[in-house]
């Protein structure tokens, strides 16, 4: 089996993890591949040369699994990074929450025991794709958890003329306003007391950040819409970010958001459900009183 291996800075603590996964997949003869920036740091930083069949470079990858070893942003950026292939992500938590990265280090050996015996399932989690008349966002165009359009270096707020297929929904004047995936439900969206959507419900939820009106609130809306939005501002631009990527463009571009044509496909332990997850994560149900002893 060939193993993709993508990573970012780590503490040095996590060595011990890191190591070990290394190890394990050495034990079960997978042919590993790392990417080319992690496996310098590894060398370069910790002085860890693990044994590999070859460096990634570039975005095309013949591989059967990808593993992510950081936070939900590290997996973020390996999701860009495999953008079509439709390779598996296993996500190994070494940062901090991690909804995506959501195998922790009690749990690697007994994942990686049960992927190497096919004891798992994938999951299809949807896409946005941004859209703009003249090519404006530089980079990945995609995202899996949302796409945000945010005013910049001002105080001032921006408003934000949003068109929902060729329905008029709102002026927006806020901070921002967020569309996002249901696995960007519990990100940024999240943050600003958006819902939490499960990943299979086909939906959209539209989140404004700090809304002039009290009576804006988040929108749950089928994940067949298009969005439209037009931007004003004083600043004569405004900052779109696509999953913390972000770009900056003029006032008064048309930006249009839908869903896109292809998923990410996220590896998940057959005894992992977004439900513990929420429950593990999050703490709900935890009596306060006593994790704080």
């Amino acid at each position: 089996m060939k193993v993709g291996v993508f990573g970012s800075i780590c503490r040095n603590e996590k060595q011990t993890l890191i190591k070990r996964m290394f190890e394990k997949l050495s034990d079960v003869q997978a042919e590993v591949f790392v990417d080319c920036d992690f496996y310098s740091f590894l060398t370069h930083t910790w002085g860890f040369a693990p044994v590999v069949a070859g460096l990634l470079e570039g975005d095309i990858f013949d591989l059967d699994l990808a593993f992510s070893l950081g936070g939900d942003g590290t997996f973020l950026k390996t999701a860009s990074r495999i953008n079509k292939q439709g390779i598996p992500i296993l996500g190994i938590n070494t940062g901090r929450l991690g909804f995506l990265a959501d195998t922790g280090s009690n749990e690697l050996d007994d994942t990686l025991d049960e992927i190497f015996k096919n004891y798992y399932r994938t999951e299809e989690r949807t896409l946005l794709r941004l859209h703009t008349k003249e090519r404006l966002f530089t980079g990945y165009n995609y995202a899996l958890n949302e796409i945000a359009v945010l005013k910049r270096d001002t105080s001032s707020m921006i408003t934000i003329h949003a068109f929902i297929g060729d329905d008029f929904l709102a002026s927006y004047q806020a901070d921002g306003l967020i569309v996002a995936t249901p696995t960007g439900s519990t990100a940024y969206s999240m943050s600003v007391n958006g819902p939490i959507l499960v990943p299979q419900s086909n939906s959209l939820v539209i989140s404004p950040v700090a809304p002039h009106s009290l009576n804006v609130r988040p929108l749950v809306i089928p994940d067949t819409s298009v969005i439209t939005l037009t931007i004003e501002s004083r600043n004569e631009y405004f900052l779109v970010a696509l999953d913390g990527r972000s770009d900056i463009f003029p006032a008064g571009a048309l930006l249009t958001i839908s869903k896109a044509d292809y998923t990410t496909r996220i590896i998940k332990r057959d005894n992992h459900t977004f439900y513990k997850t929420l429950r593990d994560k999050l703490m709900w149900g935890a009596d306060t009183r006593f994790t704080s002893l």
